[in-house]
């Protein structure tokens, strides 16, 4: 229903993420280190899929934050940003997080649960244009990227997922309420329909809208 990775940037969904810098804040530089040379061509064909999805661009920002790998349990790199000295200098946002106990409640009557996972989910939300600079991250192979989406690493990156999760699936969220990147489904026999029929019409809701805020 939806692809790997998008081939263009995401639509705007009405929230970006910003980056509010602590007053007096300057330049947030952090010089990349050198990596053995399997994690430099990860790296490459990482930024490589990035670019060609439009999600990352060559900068020329005076700021840079070195990039890493870190081995995956299952095998392979996850690609990772020392955003240290950028996440110092910012400001934390107070938006609220989702309580798990209050969401598991607000399910207890159910019948029927599917969860689902949102993948790449920071890549669909953009960075605000006057903050792109700041996400400047450098390669071993001396190249220097910018995300014009939300990469993993930033102090508050989870809050604006949140947010924007929390304000894309408003609609459904009485039978589909979201933790961060998992949504749980839930449902049960209403006005005589079998809990399946109620938890297939659910899913159809939640589907659809998904797939009309998707590019």
């Amino acid at each position: 229903m939806f692809c790997e990775i998008p081939a263009e940037l995401p639509q705007d969904k009405g929230i970006q993420h910003e980056i509010d810098l602590v007053p007096g804040t300057k330049y947030c530089v952090r010089r990349q280190w050198p990596l053995p040379r399997d994690q430099v061509k990860a790296i490459d064909d990482f930024f490589e899929s990035r670019r060609q999805a439009g999600q990352v661009r060559e900068s020329k920002s005076p700021h840079s934050a070195p990039t890493f790998c870190v081995k995956k349990s299952q095998g392979g790199w996850c690609i990772v940003h020392a955003y240290n000295k950028l996440n110092d200098g910012t400001i934390l946002a107070q938006t609220p997080i989702p309580r798990k106990d209050v969401i598991i409640d607000s399910m207890v009557k159910s019948i029927i649960y599917s969860a689902l996972d949102l993948r790449d989910g920071f890549y669909q939300i953009l960075i605000h244009e006057s903050d792109i600079a700041l996400t400047a991250v450098s390669t071993p192979s001396g190249i220097l990227w910018e995300w014009l989406v939300m990469p993993q690493g930033l102090k508050n990156a989870p809050a604006t997922f949140n947010r924007c999760v929390t304000h894309l699936l408003r609609s459904v969220r009485d039978f589909a309420p979201s933790y961060f990147d998992d949504v749980f489904v839930h449902s049960r026999a209403v006005n005589g329909k079998p809990d399946v029929e109620v938890h297939k019409e659910h899913l159809r809701k939640l589907l659809g809208l998904m797939q009309r805020r998707t590019p």
